[in-house]
């Protein structure tokens, strides 16, 4: 068997049965018995309701991610890749709109067949545990300005990519690495003034108090706050979050209707610091930062495989291609990738503590922020004892109670508020 095919099957094979490890693992942590942490936020019913939702996903996920590595094995093994190959290649286009179209071909099969998955979590799990607000019409709606959007952004960057592993050589890297390095600092600034007002209605914030208390909060550890919004996001779900965005020294907060409708002015102040303390300790600099370090080694790296005639015999491909190259080092990528993103999840693990600590600080206290991660949990139906195997491999955030824990710390009590 071709080396490359070999590492690539080992690959999907080994994520497939290491995640439905990590969920068998997940749902025989579930415990029956309530935290004490929670006694008085979750009553009994609930507390089974947050249960029997982390099944019904974790059930849901061993459905589709077999369906997922079915469809990916038997597209690879009946030469697939190779079929769309001969298919785009019939119509006799240079080679960016090629690989444009080969990408496309791929990328909106690959929607359409998921599309079922995605209506069966919106409208029968979320629905089921009350937490879809969604239409077919918005469901509908949403994706087609989501694909307009892939369609525009996927023509800039991958056209722009194949352009210069066309054009431009041995240092074909280098250019690809400016041009995506621009793309991550410009994408939040992109996101907040035109992606995010093509999905919600984002309006200024009415509550007075809420809005001076957030104010003078901000004034206080010297965030540069320049706009508080509220965003529609039952419109979709009942789900509830709050972020900030914006670029250099105008700062936008954004808070979900949903989290507003649910919590105390002091609970979203412990929840506001604790997004200005991201900003804060800077790790959002330290993430982009990594963004653009991993981007160099994955583009440098591509450099290396992107003409690799093993590569392309291991997908049984008639010809050889930048734009197919792409994918197929995606795939061979795929462990390096996956170590990668357990780091990274490792230490967005380790800024969301930092940042919590920043919160309780400068409010005096982290009582506000427990009580708000508290009810943040209950009304999401947040499982409350997930095992440290799911954690490892998936969790960008440290399991609540983790948090709690940490700090009661700070504050040097033990016994549960």
């Amino acid at each position: 068997m071709n080396i490359y095919l070999a590492i690539i099957l080992a690959a999907l094979i080994g994520e497939f049965v290491l995640r439905g490890i990590a969920r068998y693992f997940n749902l025989k942590a579930l415990d029956a018995k309530l935290p004490d942490e929670f006694r008085g936020f979750y009553d009994e019913e609930k507390y089974r309701q947050s249960q029997e939702y982390t099944r019904a996903y974790a059930k849901f996920a061993y459905v589709s991610a077999t369906f997922d590595l079915v469809l990916i094995l038997a597209f690879i093994l009946l030469d697939g890749f190779n079929y769309v190959d001969n298919l785009v290649r019939g119509l006799s286009l240079p080679p960016i709109p090629t690989g444009l179209i080969f990408f496309a071909a791929l990328y909106f099969v690959r929607e359409i067949i998921s599309i079922p998955f995605s209506l069966y979590t919106d409208f029968v799990i979320e629905e089921k545990f009350g937490f879809n607000k969604m239409t077919i019409r918005t469901f509908v709606w949403d994706k087609v300005k989501t694909y307009f959007l892939v369609i525009i952004l996927g023509a800039v960057l991958l056209g722009g990519i194949l352009y210069f592993f066309e054009k431009t050589g041995v240092y074909a890297w280098v250019y690809a690495w400016g041009m995506v390095s621009l793309f991550i600092v410009i994408a939040p600034p992109l996101f907040t003034t035109l992606i995010a007002p093509m999905f919600n209605k984002f309006t200024p914030l009415a509550d007075r108090e809420l809005k001076d208390a957030i104010q003078q909060y901000a004034k206080k550890v010297n965030f540069p706050l320049t706009e508080i919004s509220v965003m529609d996001g039952s419109k979709r779900s009942a789900h509830s979050n709050a972020y900030f965005s914006g670029f250099g020294k105008k700062k936008r907060i954004a808070l979900f209707d949903t989290l507003i409708d649910k919590h105390s002015t002091e609970e979203l102040v412990s929840v506001i610091a604790h997004e200005v303390g991201h900003y804060a300790k800077k790790h959002i600099l330290k993430g982009t930062i990594l963004s653009i370090l991993h981007m160099g080694m994955l583009l440098f790296l591509l450099s290396q495989f992107v003409e690799n005639r093993g590569l392309f015999d291991a997908f049984r491909m008639e010809e050889t291609s930048t734009y197919a190259g792409l994918i197929f080092f995606s795939l061979l990528y795929s462990p390096i990738e996956l170590v990668l993103s357990i780091g990274i999840n490792y230490m967005s693990r380790k800024h969301e503590y930092e940042a919590d600590a920043f919160a309780a600080e400068t409010i005096a206290s982290p009582a506000p922020l427990m009580v708000a991660l508290k009810n943040l949990s209950v009304s999401n139906l947040g499982n409350l004892t997930p095992h440290p195997l799911t954690v490892f491999l998936n969790y960008s955030h440290p399991p609540v109670l983790q948090r709690i824990a940490a700090l009661r710390q700070l504050s040097g009590s033990s016994t549960p508020a």
